[in-house]
């Protein structure tokens, strides 16, 4: 083969290999326009899925209305409840001081409405008994959500009576030495009425309505249902101790029996003799 021809076979090559790589290209871009115009069906799809969802929720809201008004007229049974809750449930727990529980201890009934409109809001609602520490006998927090998701807080004004005031303490205590020291009880619950500067992270908003409201004796009873898997484990341990006396026993006796009969085999030798 001449170096012309090589030259010219090398370039149709060339040639081929480009018009693959065009042909190539094409159907990439034509299966990636194809897979776009499938993802908007998702979508739309999905769109779809959320407004029916968004009924279904809406539907079983109202049909759990009578439901939680008679589990709050049995909890109203129970002293104590609310506080004892709040308390058990550990991201509660960790907002509370002890004048926060104290002021708790007057916490007869929680409420949780969400609005119509699901994705537009909520509102919570804490009653409260006569105490030594606000006015009101009903503290609301209701969370309005845009089009955007974004929270807008709006909350009941406490009226606090003279110097009871749980959200303004002294950051630092009295020591009995007459030295300062840094005071290191959390943050007052209550200041979650009161202190709208990060409305895009209403935590304990969240966890009221997502995780204590649809089932509050869960958390009630957790110091119960500690101790009963305590007393299952001590069982455990007593029965395991009464199987190692057994078989101490078991094994005691054993050795009486090959004493006895040692003694025995003598008695008879001494018979015999």
């Amino acid at each position: 083969m001449s170096a012309s021809a090589a030259k010219v076979s090398k370039k149709e090559l060339n040639s081929n290999h480009d018009g693959a790589d065009e042909t190539s290209e094409k159907e990439q871009q034509e299966a990636i326009e194809h897979i776009d115009e499938v993802q908007n069906e998702i979508d739309r799809l999905n769109e779809q899925a959320s407004e029916e969802i968004l009924k279904v929720e809406q539907k079983y809201n109202k049909l759990r209305q009578p439901f939680f008004q008679k589990r709050s007229e049995l909890i109203a049974k129970i002293p104590n409840f609310w506080v004892t809750t709040f308390v058990n449930h550990p991201q509660v727990s960790a907002l509370l001081g002890e004048e926060d529980e104290e002021a708790l201890h007057y916490l007869t009934r929680v409420e949780v409405t969400e609005f119509e409109d699901i994705k537009s809001g909520y509102r919570i609602d804490f009653y409260f008994d006569e105490n030594m520490y606000f006015e009101n006998k009903v503290l609301s927090k209701e969370i309005h959500l845009n089009e955007s998701g974004d929270p807008t807080p709006k909350s009941t004004e406490i009226k606090w009576k003279p110097g009871k005031d749980l959200t303004n303490r002294p950051s630092q205590t009295q020591s009995k030495a007459g030295k300062k020291r840094q005071h290191e009880e959390p943050e007052s619950f209550f200041t979650w009425f009161t202190d709208h500067s990060d409305s895009g992270a209403d935590e304990l908003g969240e966890v009221i309505k997502d995780d204590i409201w649809p089932n509050p004796l869960q958390y009630y009873l957790v110091p119960d249902m500690e101790d009963e898997e305590g007393e299952g484990e001590d069982e455990d341990e007593d029965e395991e101790g009464l199987e190692d006396i057994d078989e101490e026993g078991e094994e005691d006796g054993e050795e009486e029996d090959d004493d006895g009969e040692v003694i025995l085999d003598w008695a008879e030798i001494s018979i015999h003799m």
